[in-house]
């Protein structure tokens, strides 16, 4: 889990009953990004209301997972290795697609992040700007994905996202995935 989140109440319970009731090895709880000028435990309430039962299947993310025990003994675990720099979630996501595990993002649970303190700190740090990466750019060689592989893997990802995202906002009016932006939520 990363440092600079808010949690909801009963958020781990209520992230491994989903997983259990779907069957998930891997799972993210859902997720609003940015200011934290709303009331978050109001919105949690309201929202695990409204969205205990949405998964948004083949999506995952990095801010926090929860991960059955047995998947380290079947991918392996986040390597690590300093010039990585944040892209071991990609190797490690990389691996669970080649292994077929099924993953998800739940809206039983929700958490608040307030966006990549940590790594814009070191960017300072070292004098990089904000849209500058920390990690070897050569890092992608790693996955061992021609151009178009990863070009199209991420084009399709794109589409899960949009797709999910309006499926979910037609049939709840919200995402699991929200930007909080000028005191108003923009879901993806």
């Amino acid at each position: 889990m990363n440092n600079d989140v808010l949690v909801s109440p009963m958020w781990i319970e209520n992230l491994i009953h989903a997983a259990e009731s779907k069957n998930l090895k891997v799972i993210s709880p859902a997720l609003i990004e940015g200011s934290l000028d709303y009331d978050f435990e109001t919105f949690n309430l309201q929202a695990t209301s409204k969205m205990k039962d949405v998964h948004r299947f083949g999506s995952k993310h990095a801010v926090c997972l929860a991960i059955h025990n047995s998947v380290w003994m079947d991918v392996g675990y986040f390597q690590p290795i300093p010039k990585l720099f944040g892209y071991e979630d990609t190797l490690f996501f990389n691996e669970l697609k080649k292994s077929n595990i099924q993953t998800s993002i739940t809206g039983a649970s929700w958490l608040h992040h307030f966006g990549s303190i940590t790594q814009t700190a070191m960017k300072q740090e070292r004098g990089l700007a904000e849209k500058d990466g920390l990690a070897n750019r050569y890092n992608y060689k790693l996955l061992n994905q021609s151009w178009l592989q990863r070009k199209l893997a991420k084009v399709q990802a794109k589409q899960h996202q949009s797709k999910s995202s309006r499926d979910e906002l037609r049939e709840h009016g919200m995402s699991i995935h929200g930007l909080r932006k000028n005191n108003a939520f923009d879901w993806i």
